[in-house]
């Protein structure tokens, strides 16, 4: 039975050590093939040529090499071959010679009927003549064993042939398990621990029938087809007992392991690299979208995409590692030994890679994409039940954020230990006001004063110091604490909005929105109940949406921003050129500016680059849709210049201040003599 998902037959590439090995297999086992047939005379090879015997000989061990005795854990159709006890007896009755001709013919027939490559088929020859030829060396030094006649050997002679049986065995599977452990990239020593007690039972089984076929083979030619039932019988009995294994191990439809074998493989991998101080990683990949190909076309045409997908997986992937499908669209990638996170990165994107490219069927294209989450042992889990789980948790991070591959971070998982104790300290730094505002100016292109402020929320961790948003804005948005987040950081802006106003400066604040506040059917209601409370003009306020929030969920996002113009505020579109938010899109949203993510504004000033050429068409296009543009994460003058040439009406960055104190804001923006500009609302 042919594994359709086998990678076994893709040749090594030139120059590899894979490659050299078998190289230098096959060159030793032909030279030993073209020695030892000198030893034959025309005259020999005449009349050996004419034997009926050797030409029954020949079939059946054609017939052995096509049914070899299955073992479980491999997949149906590879094994021992039951050609074994007729190559061994040719080896006592004639020496190599004869035997290695014969079976290097019966290799390359049978290579050809099961569709092997020709280096596969070539190797194996080779690998079959070395063996035959150390188990012939060891006949002779022994002492020659040729049993003449219907009579069984003497005892001393059994011995003998029995340490050229094992001489066959551990020559021959240590030739075999050297290409394997290379093709694999793992140990010999690991390679040859498995499954040997198997290998040399069956072997062995097969091998004590080498005499009793000599003894056939001296009494009547006849007698050599009969062995082939009760071999047949063994190879029947052991097929099937290996289907069931593999049913029970791997999936039915793509023929790839289940969970169960997943999870066997996976315990003794850990194990493994616990002993020697290595790394595991596991990947969990989720098909995007796959759903609708289900319910719009059918299963029929679903599950044969499945099954394209687990060839293109399988093939992806490196020696050793095994792909299984969890169910549904659900797969998982073991990777036995990874170097560290960036190393199975490359794995997961090399796998997203083979996905991409469409699939044709039935007259039909479809593009595939892919979700894969990251975690490895130790690094992340201390067991497979915790890397399945942060796995996991990386994937369905990689499927919202839309970035394809993530590792797992405890921080974006809501469940850890270590977020559950942020959470804790959060939601108490909110009710002790912790949090604190830096604002961020926006400066005028045409004169470099100051137009707007944007408002950075800062918490005081009671232990780790000042942190970011990106330190704890995860916590708080796969949380409860949103709302009160957003409450307090409205308060504290539209606070400090109210005391400059006092003080004679007028320039609006603006306020970022993520997804979950942007979509809060209580938003509006919030806005202007702090606006109300600190005596605010609702101009003097400006709401930032970003780019990922309005691609999340387009329809109730419009809806969500129309409800927010309608409170009179302004409104910004942040961080555009980040996500797949199209300029068609920003004609339907009532937004009076859009802001230039600083990746974007970067290409401003390499005219080589044809990002260049992109982005000043995107904010030619901003323009005539009526609305400005400003440039973020402006760090140098080369980039005010560029930004001002290329028609932003503003920008902000370091390169005109960094985030201020509440405190500090009033006297830069006096000295800067913009807080009373003409035109100060977005």
């Amino acid at each position: 039975m042919k594994d359709p998902i086998s990678t076994r037959d893709i040749g090594p590439r030139a120059g590899t050590p894979l490659w050299l090995y078998m190289l230098g297999t096959t060159v030793a086992g032909a030279g030993l093939l073209a020695l030892s047939a000198l030893g034959l005379s025309p005259d020999e090879l005449r009349t050996l040529a004419i034997q009926p015997l050797l030409w029954v000989l020949l079939c059946v061990i054609v017939l052995g090499e096509l049914r070899p005795v299955s073992i479980p854990g491999q997949p149906p159709g590879n094994g021992v071959p039951t050609s074994l006890p007729f190559s061994f007896a040719l080896v006592i009755q004639y020496g190599l010679p004869v035997a290695a001709l014969i079976q290097v013919t019966a290799t390359l027939v049978a290579g050809v009927a099961r569709g092997h490559a020709s280096h596969r088929a070539v190797f194996n020859a080779a690998q079959y003549t070395l063996s035959l030829g150390v188990a012939d060396a060891v006949l002779r030094l022994l002492g020659p064993v040729l049993v003449q006649g219907a009579r069984f050997p003497a005892a001393g002679e059994l011995v003998t042939v029995a340490l050229a049986g094992a001489a066959y065995f551990v020559t021959n599977r240590v030739l075999v398990l050297c290409a394997v452990a290379m093709h694999e990239r793992v140990s010999l020593r690991h390679t040859m621990s498995r499954g040997l007690g198997q290998q040399a039972y069956i072997n062995g089984i097969l091998l004590s029938l080498a005499p009793l076929v000599v003894v056939a083979m001296n009494h009547s030619v006849l007698y050599v087809p009969l062995f082939v039932l009760p071999l047949g019988a063994l190879y029947t009995s052991a097929l099937l007992s290996v289907k069931r294994d593999h049913q029970a191990n791997h999936d039915e439809l793509t023929a790839l392991a289940n969970r169960k074998l997943l999870t066997v493989r996976a315990q003794q991998e850990l194990v493994g690299a616990q002993q020697r101080g290595g790394s595991v990683g596991l990947l969990l990949l989720d098909l995007d979208r796959f759903k609708e190909v289900n319910d719009t076309l059918g299963h029929p045409i679903g599950d044969r995409l499945l099954q394209t997908v687990a060839r293109r997986l399988t093939h992806s992937v490196r020696p050793g590692d095994l792909v299984a499908r969890l169910g549904g669209d659900e797969f998982a990638v073991l990777l036995p030994e990874i170097r560290d996170t960036a190393a199975a990165h490359e794995v997961a994107s090399r796998l997203r890679g083979a996905l991409t490219e469409p699939v044709r069927m039935d007259g039909m294209e479809f593009d595939l994409q892919a979700s894969i989450g990251i975690a490895l042992f130790p690094h992340d889990a201390s067991d497979l039940a915790l890397l399945m789980q942060r796995a996991d948790v990386a994937m369905y991070v990689a499927k919202a954020a839309r970035t394809g591959v993530e590792s797992y971070d405890p921080g974006k998982d809501r469940n850890s230990t270590a977020r559950l104790s942020l959470y804790s300290e959060l939601r108490r730094g909110l009710s002790e006001g912790a949090l604190e505002m830096r604002y961020q100016p926006k400066v005028s292109l045409d004169d470099e004063r100051p137009i707007g402020l944007e408002a950075l929320a800062r918490w005081h961790h009671p232990s780790r110091g000042l942190l970011t948003p990106d330190e704890f804005m995860p916590v708080v948005e796969q949380s409860n604490l949103l709302r009160a987040f957003t409450a307090q950081v409205l308060d504290l802006a539209l606070a400090h909005a109210a005391l400059w106003h006092e003080e004679g400066m007028t320039l609006p604040v603006a306020v970022n929105l993520g997804m979950r506040e942007l979509l809060d059917p209580e938003l509006p209601g919030t806005v202007a109940a702090a606006l109300r409370e600190h005596g605010v003009e609702p101009r003097r306020l400006v709401l930032e949406v970003g780019e990922h929030a309005l691609i999340t969920d387009p329809e109730a996002a419009t809806e969500a921003v129309h409800r927010l113009r309608d409170l009179g505020v302004g409104l910004s579109l942040d961080d555009f050129g980040t996500g797949h938010f199209t300029l068609a899109q920003l004609a339907g949203l009532p937004l009076d500016e859009v802001k230039i993510h600083e990746s974007f504004t970067a290409r401003l000033v390499d005219r080589s680059d044809s990002g260049h050429t992109v982005v000043r068409a995107a904010i030619a296009l901003v323009k005539a849709l009526g609305m400005r543009a400003t440039a973020e994460g402006v760090q140098s003058a080369e980039l005010v210049r560029a930004a001002r040439d290329t028609g932003c009406h503003a920008a902000q960055g370091r390169y005109f201040a960094p985030p201020l104190a509440a405190r500090e804001v009033a006297g830069w923006v006096a000295a800067r003599d913009g807080g009373t500009a003409a035109d100060t609302r977005v």
